[in-house]
């Protein structure tokens, strides 16, 4: 069926929205992400410093995202009607802003966005001197998403320069159909000719074997993690993360193989390149939502992790207490119903003592310790009275925590 000027200005208003959207989200955690690393800094939070260190892959994972959106955008045929913005350039051109964007998303971005999400989800798998708490575990990682991104481009710039040269060729590539190679499909718009992008079928079966090698090795890395994982929290977002990724990704790649079923001034093709971009959208969001925000979040959550320390050894502390108190309770109770017994057999059953001793390492003064102890911990004689309470256990700051 013919798209309509008005359903293809739908399809484009709608994915500019999308991609505005998008950006503004990713802005928002590049501030946030510089917000955490100078909040950690300024304060002095070592203990933090784990969750910050890949501060810097974060925000490039980010700019991958934006760098895509913006490319969605470019290959839009709402851009390319009448009075438009690319409606000013020649055919030529036309056909080159194609292909230039075909090498863009296909062959640097989409790629990019899958080794950042790898190297993302490797960080915690590795040494933590090596690892993100190195300095310069930043700068080559970068390093390494770029070189091994470098042949997924090379080969789709080849596919893209010299494609519609082998089909002029003599030979079995003659015989191959347009839709592997085209990238750009000539349509009469008004009272001129524009070109339309179309996604070449070869640079769709390089995206998708690419894909494939990046979804099983995303599965071995997560059933890696998720041995360590051991908060079912985490172990949600790991699924989600795995989960979604191994989904979004081969639909997308299902989405651009089956457009090459309808021509770009058709409303399939257009639904089938929205449906596309819309689930590597979603697919990037969760991403940045799992691997960028929670972290982020939850680290600010936490607090002063010398402060929380503090406040665990206070309630520990209380605890003492109350044990200490309830065995006292205990010990006048059972002197005023059996004085004799309590004194007499005390060394049989059980005795409560407190004992002052130093800490080891040395101590700036004695703590008492309460302890109850019995030949027979487990065994009491008959007609004793249960005992109530608890064998103390001395603070933990006087066992050298």
């Amino acid at each position: 069926m013919p798209l309509t000027s008005s359903a293809a200005d739908a399809f484009g208003v709608v994915t500019i929205c999308l991609v505005a959207f998008s950006i503004l989200l990713g802005l928002l955690c590049v501030a946030y992400t510089f917000y955490f690393r100078n909040h950690v800094r300024n304060q002095n939070l070592n203990q933090l410093s784990y969750f910050s260190g890949p501060w810097l892959i974060r925000i490039i994972f980010i700019l991958f995202v934006i760098w895509w959106g913006v490319g969605e955008i470019l290959r839009l045929s709402l851009l390319r009607r009448e009075g438009k913005v690319f409606n000013v350039l020649d055919r030529k051109w036309q056909e080159a802003v194609c292909k230039g964007y075909i090498v863009s998303n296909l062959g640097f971005a989409e790629p990019c966005l899958f080794l950042t999400l790898v190297f993302l989800l490797r960080a915690p798998l590795q040494r933590m001197e090596s690892g993100i708490l190195s300095q310069k575990w930043n700068v080559k990682t970068a390093v390494y998403v770029l070189l091994y991104c470098l042949p997924m481009f090379v080969l789709q710039l080849v596919i893209i320069l010299i494609g519609p040269q082998l089909r002029k060729s003599k030979g079995s590539m003659r015989k191959l159909p347009h839709y592997f190679t085209i990238t750009a499909t000539p349509v009469r718009d008004a009272s001129d000719v524009i070109a339309l992008c179309s996604y070449p079928l070869l640079n769709t079966i390089l995206l998708g074997l690419f894909t494939t090698i990046s979804t099983l090795y995303l599965f071995w890395l997560g059933r890696r993690i998720l041995k360590l994982v051991i908060n079912k929290g985490l172990q949600r977002r790991v699924y989600t993360l795995i989960f979604s990724v191994s989904s979004f990704l081969p639909l997308r790649v299902l989405f651009l193989g089956l457009s090459v079923l309808s021509k770009p001034d058709h409303l399939l093709f257009e639904a089938l390149t929205f449906s596309a971009f819309l689930v590597l959208l979603c697919c990037a969001g969760v991403c940045i939502c799992m691997l960028v925000y929670c972290p982020i979040a939850d680290s600010l959550a936490l607090g002063n992790p010398q402060d929380l320390e503090a406040r665990r050894r206070i309630i520990d502390d209380n605890n003492d207490v109350i044990s200490l108190i309830a065995n006292q309770s205990h010990l006048e109770e059972s002197s005023r119903i059996s004085p004799g017994r309590n004194s007499d057999a005390s060394t049989k059953r059980g005795s409560i003592s407190f004992r002052t001793y130093e800490r080891d390492g040395g101590s700036t003064g004695p703590f008492v310790e309460l302890s109850l102890f019995s030949p027979s911990r487990d065994v009491t004689p008959p007609g004793s009275p249960p005992l109530i309470g608890w064998p103390m256990r001395p603070p933990r700051q006087a066992q050298g925590y």
